[in-house]
């Protein structure tokens, strides 16, 4: 029998399971009873998602709880009522309120982007070149001849693969 998931707010097996997605992305929510009572989930007035995603609102910090943008005025509450920020000052602002929900709902809290194939391809046999280049010069140096004849010979072929014509 698979383990029960727990609930996000405390440690009780959940019983209320939340799903929103939002631009593409799912955002997964599980409750207990008890938490989905105190959150206001069985009242559709009153419930928040961004509030229960922010898990911060059960033990509000007290120097969260006031700060204010300073460049649109917006608070953690207009937050957690629209689900998205006023300004992009918002995100340094409430950095310590994001981070947290960012690194539970990512890998983590840099974006580190994402490289075409291709070109991930191009560099890879790009490296490859050079450190084969590299050994090159240094059988050369070191008048291992034949070491830097099988070195040539996979230069040649890591050439070919990229698409250049290898020297005669």
């Amino acid at each position: 029998m698979a383990n029960p998931l727990k609930c996000d707010l405390c440690t009780k097996p959940a019983t209320v399971h939340l799903t929103q997605i939002v631009n593409n992305k799912v955002h997964k929510v599980d409750l207990c009873e008890e938490c989905a009572q105190a959150k206001g989930v069985t009242d559709p007035s009153g419930f928040s998602l961004a509030d229960l995603l922010l898990k911060a609102s059960l033990n509000p910090e007290p120097a969260a709880a006031g700060v204010r943008c300073e460049q649109c005025g917006f608070t953690q509450t207009d937050f957690k009522k629209q689900g998205r920020f006023g300004c992009p000052a918002c995100y340094d602002t409430f950095s310590a309120i994001i981070e947290p929900m960012l690194d539970t709902m990512h890998k983590g809290t840099a974006h580190t982007g994402k490289v075409p194939q291709k070109a991930l391809a191009r560099k890879s046999l790009y490296d490859r070149l050079t450190k084969l280049e590299t050994d090159l010069t240094e059988a050369i140096k070191s008048e291992r001849y034949e070491d830097a004849a099988r070195t040539r010979d996979e230069i040649n072929q890591v050439k070919h693969t990229f698409g250049q014509k290898p020297p005669r």
